[in-house]
């Protein structure tokens, strides 16, 4: 049976969650950046007191480190855009394959999950797995008693 229609959505799926991880890590590799350059931080810091000339070096000092644990919260998310495109990509081999469309719609959905709930290509893998759940292979009919070479009296149940 073809699936074409399951190869397209988790592949269109499979490519956004490869961009959203090489745009996570860029983003996040920038933000280190900045956080290790101390005169990038100093900078800062004028600023933020700039904009908000009632901030005190304590309340910079809390929001640099909210902005840390962010960061680390933003590494767990890009960790599970990877475990996601990994599970996009099994499923996809294994929707292919013809070989178990049932398994590639569980790992379509547990990527979905990973990938971000109502994100788009959470979404398509989402329906990708809806479809693998859905279409079933058509029965082959059995064609030793499609020809007639029995008579009707003879005919076998």
């Amino acid at each position: 049976m073809k699936r074409t229609a399951e190869r397209i959505l988790s592949i269109i799926g499979t490519v956004f969650t490869g961009i959203s991880v090489v745009l996570g890590i860029a983003f996040m590799s920038f933000i280190n950046v900045v956080k290790s350059d101390s005169m990038m931080m100093q900078d800062f810091e004028k600023e933020m007191l700039a904009i908000d000339p009632t901030m005190t070096p304590e309340d910079l000092e809390v929001f640099t480190s909210v902005m840390g644990f962010m960061g680390g919260i933003m590494w767990l998310l890009i960790i599970g855009l990877v475990i996601s495109f990994i599970l996009s990509i099994l499923g996809i081999v294994k929707v292919w394959n013809n070989s178990n469309p049932k398994l590639a719609g569980i790992l379509f959905i547990i990527s979905g999950v990973l990938g971000g709930i109502l994100s788009l290509a959470s979404i398509l893998l989402y329906i990708a797995a809806i479809l693998c759940f859905v279409r079933k292979a058509p029965i082959a009919e059995d064609s030793h008693f499609l020809n007639d070479q029995y008579d009707d009296t003879m005919r076998p149940l």
